[in-house]
């Protein structure tokens, strides 16, 4: 049975967007791991950044190292900030599962979002995953460490996390040509994030 808390994250989100912007650490604790990603990827390269806020700090990074971004996030008002940040780049208002772009990319990232989907969504992301990647692509996502659910707060609300078992997402990641090339469990010198970091095998 789906938990009911999971129904919960895109409201949560659109109300406290502004809490979020406030909050968000815009310390660049990711910026290794970025750098990683890409360091696989060809000069000025097309990024979907899923689930992307309000586009602080991590869509910024990308842009300010000449990537061509496009972002997707449910909150009309994160989208909305980005829009009045990066005008340059494209942002669209979109559950991601159900994303169905007429774009390819070099890259894509979901940074702390995917993650807020139930196990049964992730199955199915994979497959959304394939369906927006060119050849070579790289894919980079934060997971939990282990197979379950935990229930977190913000602002008052809970708030809804599952992961698959690793095993789990090394399976998927193959079904869909993938592989890992780098993955840390809740990795200390990245606030304890759980990070994949994977490339198409075209």
């Amino acid at each position: 049975m789906t938990n009911p808390l999971a129904k919960n994250i895109i409201g949560i989100y659109e109300r406290h967007a502004k809490a979020f912007g406030q909050q968000r650490s815009t310390h660049l604790f990711e910026q290794p791991w970025l750098d990683s990603f890409l360091n696989l990827l060809p000069a000025n390269p097309r990024i979907l950044d899923i689930g992307c806020g309000n586009g602080m700090p991590i869509a910024d990074y990308l842009i300010h190292q000449g990537c061509q971004v496009t972002g997707v996030d449910s909150s009309k008002r994160m989208i909305d900030d980005c829009l009045q940040r990066f005008p340059q780049h494209h942002w669209v208002q979109a559950d991601m599962r159900a994303l169905a772009l007429p774009d390819r990319f070099d890259g894509l990232i979901a940074w702390d979002s995917f993650f807020h989907l139930t196990r049964e969504d992730q199955y199915k992301m994979f497959a959304i995953f394939r369906q927006h990647v060119s050849p070579k692509a790289v894919l980079m996502f934060t997971s939990g460490p282990g197979n379950g659910e935990a229930i977190g707060t913000f602002e008052g609300e809970a708030l809804y996390h599952a992961s698959l078992a690793p095993e789990e997402y090394r399976q998927l990641l193959q079904e869909q040509g993938f592989s890992v090339v780098n993955m840390v469990s809740e990795d200390p010198d990245c606030h304890g994030h759980t990070i994949w970091l994977t490339q198409r095998n075209d």
